[in-house]
């Protein structure tokens, strides 16, 4: 039934690619599969396997049973599974069944609740708490001061 249905979708996949051509098909990385290595991609990517390498492309989504190690570049981020790595994505979002290990750079994020995150969050161009300096200007009231003198 799997083989059928599989066999199906790639069959539609095909015929409404020849009839529209705006239309983007999928990579698929299907469950049970091991990729080593890097995918760079212009389109969108899907993956219910398990990915060791880097993956650059516009979409991502890692399934319920996908597992990503490495850095992750792309526009949007649909993470369902499993990932483990430095991600910069324009926009993020994290399901209650993922797991996220590592630093995220994203403009926009939504979390749903149980969600398990180990790393940061970090809005793209902001920075780093540990990383910001004294302010430049520091205002002191004197008249303060003079009284606590007296």
């Amino acid at each position: 039934m799997k083989k059928l249905k599989r066999l199906l979708y790639l069959k539609f996949a095909r015929k409404l690619s020849r009839n529209t051509s705006g239309v983007p098909v999928p990579t698929i990385v299907s469950e049970g599969s091991l990729v080593k290595g890097d995918i760079i991609s212009e389109g969108i990517i899907h993956i219910d396997g398990r990915v060791e390498g880097d993956i650059t492309c516009d979409e991502l989504v890692v399934g319920l049973k996908g597992a990503v190690s490495g850095s992750v570049n792309t526009k949007v981020l649909h993470l369902y599974g499993m990932l483990q790595g430095k991600a910069s994505v324009d926009k993020l979002f994290i399901a209650k069944t993922a797991k996220l290990i590592g630093d995220v750079t994203h403009n926009s994020i939504a979390i749903e609740p149980g969600a398990y995150i180990d790393g940061h969050c970090m809005r793209a161009g902001a920075p780093i708490p540990a990383e910001q300096g004294k302010p430049d200007l520091l205002l002191v009231d004197r008249s303060k001061q003079k009284k606590a003198a007296s």
